[in-house]
């Protein structure tokens, strides 16, 4: 069953949204597969904290973004397609790669710069 205890929430975006990010980021580490069983949603809450309305709420995007599916009374489960994996790569690492460049230009770094640091810190690949 996929677990939800190292998610730790912050105040940049609201919590049911979070939950959705962190379940993508375990996609992409590949600790949760296709078919892993989900808590369900009173778990779910029970195990972040939060209110189940907000789990609720969660379980509606991701079900909405394709990636849980529900069936009826037997409980929730991730549901992913190599195409669903090769967007939820995309979506998380662009995000990522947007809030570093938009940090780097409101820090007024050159984009020589900030290409010479990465590429120095990245080291060799």
């Amino acid at each position: 069953m996929v677990s939800f205890s190292g998610l730790q929430f912050h105040d940049r975006a609201p919590v049911y949204q979070q939950i959705a990010e962190y379940l993508k980021r375990q996609i992409l580490l590949g600790t949760v597969q296709d078919g892993d069983a989900m808590p369900s949603r009173r778990e779910l809450a029970a195990q972040t904290g939060i209110n189940p309305n907000t789990a609720q709420k969660a379980y509606r995007l991701m079900t909405e973004e394709g990636y849980i599916y529900t069936d009826g009374n037997n409980g929730s489960v991730v549901r992913l397609t190599p195409a669903l994996r090769e967007a939820i790569d995309e979506e998380l690492t662009r995000g990522l790669v947007q809030r570093f460049v938009d940090e780097a230009k409101q820090n007024q770094l050159s984009y020589k710069k900030v290409i010479a640091l990465v590429s120095e810190l990245w080291g060799d690949e």
